[in-house]
């Protein structure tokens, strides 16, 4: 097969068919990028994307979904951490110097009354949410380079987390449900009021890059039948959206994420990432369960990578990638999340030899 360029090898990954090689992308905790790896020779400052020839440029929504639009603050820090009351209304501690799940300290929108003095907010089309030149120059870099190009960021459930915090959430779900739709019918119409705008006037991506973290370390946040009845209807509409303008949908979800699977297939998600080791995600399970159904991004067990022993891991991801290749899996080469400080530099460079090498399909 003649080589393909990074996009149409996306392109071709996310019809679920098979191209001439595997994909690639990664993510990285910020410190592995800023702190640990220019001292292993990383250019520092350097985009990971030039630096390794990834096929994807992914890049945050260009739009900002804040209630509070412009409000955050800073209301103490010291040398190690900061605590500010960001656009959501959430109060949180967050680390300088390391990456970590922030400390939740306290929520503003935390009753449906709190709610309706805000949802005006979000119901109208507002330009200033829409970072026009930071889009427009992202795409060009993009064209240029003909990767495939993705935007995107926290959709209902994130935003849900972020607004009401997890246990105002949670409880709402049950006690609740009335506001729960309504939240997520608000932000269903936000979305697409502005990603509208977005496309028909600044910039068509290749697809988009959704998150929600949907699992925690040994099961869903909520069982599928809450997640089928609250938050589906509304993730279906912005994929079906997405898909509406031909573009395809990777979705990411930490933890353990199995028993939603089949109802994210039904929502028509095109691709999933990262699938946790950790979190008991196997990939060749899911592509025994569901064949043909989806392309597939990340299991690659953090666990073993931070071993930094070509012992074990050039036996681990040689034998791993030979039996996607083997089973013809529609397969973008990452990590189980994101790729931590302690893999060294000279251990992902090694992973990604082995990547391509064993990466090419029809071999």
């Amino acid at each position: 097969m003649t080589a393909l360029t990074p996009r149409e090898r996306m392109q071709t990954l996310l019809a679920k068919q098979i191209p001439d090689h595997m994909g690639l992308y990664e993510h990285f905790w910020p410190e592995t990028l800023r702190d640990y790896w220019p001292e292993q020779g990383y250019p520092r400052d350097a985009d990971p994307v030039d630096v390794f020839h990834y096929d994807l440029r992914g890049g945050p929504w260009p739009i900002d979904p804040a209630p509070f639009l412009g409000q955050e603050i800073i209301l103490e820090e010291t040398d190690e951490w900061t605590i500010t009351r960001n656009g959501f209304g959430g109060v949180q501690r967050n680390w300088r110097h390391k990456s970590g799940t922030p400390e939740h300290i306290d929520f503003t929108i935390v009753t449906p009354r709190k709610w309706e003095e805000v949802k005006p907010n979000l119901q109208y089309l507002n330009p200033d949410r829409i970072r026009l030149k930071e889009c427009e120059e992202f795409l060009q870099k993009a064209r240029r380079e003909d990767r495939f190009w993705t935007f995107g960021g926290l959709l209902h459930f994130e935003l849900l987390r972020g607004i009401l915090g997890d246990v105002c959430m949670l409880e709402s779900f049950l006690l609740e449900p009335e506001w729960i739709a309504d939240f997520c019918e608000t932000y269903t119409q936000f979305y697409i009021r502005h990603l509208t705008y977005v496309l028909e006037h600044v910039a068509v991506p290749d697809g988009a890059f959704v998150y929600e973290d949907l699992g925690f370390s040994n099961g869903p946040f909520c069982s599928p039948k809450t997640y089928r009845e609250l938050i589906f209807p509304h993730h279906k509409r912005i994929i079906d959206f997405f898909h509406d303008r031909g573009l395809p949908v990777i979705f990411h979800s930490c933890g353990d994420i199995r028993q939603m699977v089949p109802h994210l297939i039904d929502a028509g998600i095109d691709c999933l990432q990262p699938m946790e080791v950790k979190a008991g995600v196997d990939i060749f399970d899911l592509v025994e369960k569901f064949p043909g159904k989806l392309a597939y991004m990340g299991n690659m067990d953090v666990t073993v990578l931070n071993s930094n022993d070509p012992k074990i891991i050039e036996p681990y991801l040689r034998e791993k990638i030979a039996a996607l290749r083997e089973k013809n899996v529609p397969y973008i080469f990452h990590s189980d999340h994101s790729i931590p400080p302690d893999i060294d530099l000279s251990t992902y460079r090694m992973m990604l030899d082995i990547y391509r090498q064993e990466g090419v399909y029809n071999r």
